[in-house]
């Protein structure tokens, strides 16, 4: 998650990709399916020879930068959502989809290769928080980006992983239509933004580290009205809400000590929207890479410097399947724009226990002097199961 993911987002949840390699049997036939849930601890760290990195000045530019970028070996297209029924009735949504180089570029594919040959794997994770009754879904989808089956593309815009996809409406990018589901649940809804791009840290150039190309190309759109349909098993939903939509690609971002990432989208009542993230390092003690953003009502954007803003972890749930222990109570302040936020989980159990199992879910915003409702949005946890930390991708 996400920056993801990097994150974000999810990412997003950049590794996520990676970890659905170790599932993958090599591009030979329509039949490739991840097999289990893996431990974060458990991917393996790819070698970014031959890939282009993220590097300061880089130029971010519409309509091609919604697309793909192959010479970089993994990016995301990251989306979420607080919707609601015209009766009140509160849901959650997130989709993301990502793509992994399995190649750099200038690799020679072989000779006689089938139209089921690739350099690119895509992922998609879909899932819907159900705030009445409790109920968590989540679904991971794999495919190759060969044979039509996965896909992304600038103009028109349209990323696919087969039946699922984001994808433009008209002759602008937006509005889009996202579009994901399984027989347990679905949503299909319409994207318009309400303020305008944003480029993210430098420019669109979003530091996770003090190390050459420990970065990622970064930009978001933080507000955009929502509206469609949201299925829950039997029962469909007319719903209507606000999203908040990611995109990231990157090389090589994480250092050696990271081992995980604790990632904040909150868009308050007032109109302003906050993108704060921390990578965690193994020692508890050690200093967090922390980066933020803050996107005024009129769409104005302000970096917000680390030693601005302090995120502190509260209550913690405990996952019965991953044995991970997260954290879905936060304190979040940032004093140079008076914002201080108890936020807290809609629903505890938001993990998705996928190729990696990881925290990703819907979150309110209370004042922390009043606790009047101040705010929704969504949070990324990773790199708390049981089974490791997150190596580094130096």
């Amino acid at each position: 998650m996400n920056d993801r993911r990097l994150i974000g987002a999810a990412a997003a949840v950049l590794l996520l990709v990676l970890l659905a390699i170790l599932a993958w049997r090599v591009a030979s036939g329509p039949e490739a399916q991840p097999r289990r849930s893996t431990g974060i601890g458990e991917a393996i760290a790819p070698d970014p020879a031959g890939y282009r990195r993220a590097e300061p000045g880089t130029q971010i530019r519409f309509p091609r930068d919604h697309g793909a970028h192959p010479d970089y070996q993994l990016e995301w297209w990251y989306l979420t959502a607080n919707l609601r029924t015209d009766d009140g009735r509160r849901f959650g949504v997130q989709f993301t989809i990502f793509r992994n180089a399995l190649a750099p570029p200038d690799t020679t594919m072989p000779d006689g290769q089938s139209a089921w040959s690739t350099r690119q794997l895509y992922l998609a994770h879909a899932a819907i928080t159900d705030v009445e009754s409790g109920r968590f879904e989540a679904v991971e989808r794999l495919s190759r980006g060969a044979a039509g089956l996965a896909f992304a593309r600038a103009q028109p815009l349209e990323v696919r992983v087969e039946d699922w996809f984001i994808r433009q409406t008209g002759r602008e990018t937006f509005p889009a239509v996202v579009s994901a589901g399984t027989e347990a649940f679905g949503f299909e809804l319409e994207l318009s933004p309400v303020k305008p791009v944003v480029l993210q840290g430098d420019r669109g150039y979003s530091p996770k580290g003090p190390d050459d190309g420990q970065a990622s190309m970064y930009y978001s759109y933080t507000r955009l009205r929502a509206t469609g349909t949201i299925r829950a098993g039997d029962e469909s939903f007319r719903v209507d809400g606000q999203s908040w939509m990611d995109r990231e690609w990157s090389t090589s971002f994480l250092g050696p000590d990271q081992i995980g990432w604790d990632w904040f989208s909150i868009q308050l009542e007032d109109g302003r929207d906050l993108m704060l993230f921390q990578l965690r390092t193994a020692n508890p003690s050690g200093d967090a890479w922390k980066e933020g953003t803050l996107v005024a009502a009129d769409g104005t954007t302000r970096r917000i410097d680390p030693a601005e803003f302090t995120l502190e972890p509260g209550r913690t749930w405990a996952s019965a399947s991953s044995g991970a222990a997260y954290p879905v109570e936060w304190r979040v302040r940032v004093p140079s724009e008076s914002i201080d936020l108890n936020v807290r989980a809609v629903l505890d159990a938001q993990e998705l226990n996928v190729s990696v199992d990881y925290w990703e879910g819907a979150v309110d915003a209370y004042s922390a002097d009043s606790e009047r409702r101040s705010g929704s949005g969504y949070l990324e946890m990773t790199g708390y199961a049981a089974s490791g930390a997150i190596p580094g991708m130096e």
